[in-house]
């Protein structure tokens, strides 16, 4: 009797013991997991840094650099002429310089073509201060009067940047000669379509500086890069904008941004652009209708001034229709700018 019961008692420990030591393996593999994991992150960013600061000294500012509000801000001037015409990047374009190349060569050939590089985009500095819409244009005011290149100015802004154009134009009338718009977000767009502000997640602010962006344009570099013929942007200009994506994408000002167009919207949707002022405005024509007859077109229609130069131009292309009309574009800026000369 006693030898069965030890027999039990031996065997019910044996089993004990293996199932401990099989525990004991799998927290040893979580360990060890983890700790490669750490490690892999912790080479990750000491590369993605190193890569960066190569990239910086490689790649320098193709424009002036200037001092606002104790950050360094970055603007790139191109041709002459008795119109200075800035170019205003959209929401997430992280070097706006580079994206409008093709356009600037363009436009420069008759005109003045500034772009301002907002904080937090191309070769300016990332802020810590909120991205409103006022703290933005007053920035690119003080950055343009720091360049010594001075208005009145023909305001071309792209997607989101539409609401600081409108901002600008109604807080400054005088420092603006007209608009253009390239398929430009309006405060007044949300309401119109019964749509809600985007947002952006807060946490991407945080994993930036791991060097998210360069893993994710590893991934699919694609994404970060314009959608047009080959030729259309060099490859010296290929190789900088995915640099520049990789030191900027996701950075805090940009999160912070998109964080507050909610707040951008309230503060302008009651404005509308001077009635003396001229407005041109690209859009696709690819806008389909919806069921409530509304699209880009019909809402655009209620943008413009009553100035005999407004109009809207339909474009056939995607929503940055510069990376691939931007010969139309420059055609069709020159015929507006003459035409409300002869106005005058």
């Amino acid at each position: 009797m006693k030898c069965k019961i030890k027999e039990k008692f031996e065997s019910r420990s044996k089993e004990l013991m293996i199932k401990a030591e099989k525990k004991y393996k799998f927290w040893v593999f979580i360990r060890n997991f983890l700790l490669v994991l750490i490690g892999a992150l912790v080479i990750w960013v000491i590369y993605n840094n190193l890569l960066s600061a190569y990239e910086q000294k490689k790649y320098k500012p193709l424009g002036e650099i200037v001092e606002v509000d104790g950050k360094e801000m970055h603007i790139h001037s191109k041709g002459e002429g008795d119109n200075t015409i800035v170019l205003m990047s959209g929401l997430g374009t992280s070097a706006p310089v580079l994206d409008f190349e093709p356009l600037i060569d363009e436009i420069s050939k008759t005109n003045r073509v500034v772009v301002v590089e907002p904080f937090g985009y191309g070769w300016s500095d990332i802020t810590n201060k909120e991205r409103t819409v006022k703290n933005i244009v007053e920035e690119m005011r003080l950055g343009l009067k720091k360049a010594d290149i001075p208005g009145p100015y023909i305001l071309m802004p792209h997607s989101i940047s539409g609401f600081y154009s409108m901002y600008f134009a109604t807080t400054y009338p005088e420092e603006v000669k007209a608009i253009v718009g390239i398929d430009p977000t309006l405060p007044q767009a949300l309401n119109y379509f019964g749509e809600n502000s985007p947002t952006m997640p807060s946490y991407l602010s945080y994993l930036a500086p791991t060097g998210i962006a360069r893993l994710a344009l590893m991934i699919s570099p694609e994404n970060f890069l314009p959608i047009a013929s080959d030729g259309t942007y060099s490859e010296e200009n290929l190789k900088m904008t995915k640099a520049i994506s990789a030191w900027k994408g996701y950075n805090k000002s940009v999160v912070n941004e998109a964080n507050n167009i909610e707040d951008n919207v309230d503060m302008t949707v009651g404005m509308k652009f001077p009635p003396n002022i001229p407005v041109l405005i690209f859009t696709t024509e690819k806008g389909d209708i919806r069921e409530d007859g509304k699209n880009n077109l019909s809402f655009y229609k209620t943008q413009l001034t009553n100035t005999p130069s407004s109009k809207i131009v339909l474009l056939e292309g995607q929503h940055y229709l510069h990376w691939t009309r931007y010969e139309e574009i420059s055609k069709d800026v020159n015929e507006f700018i003459n035409s409300f000369n002869e106005n005058q």
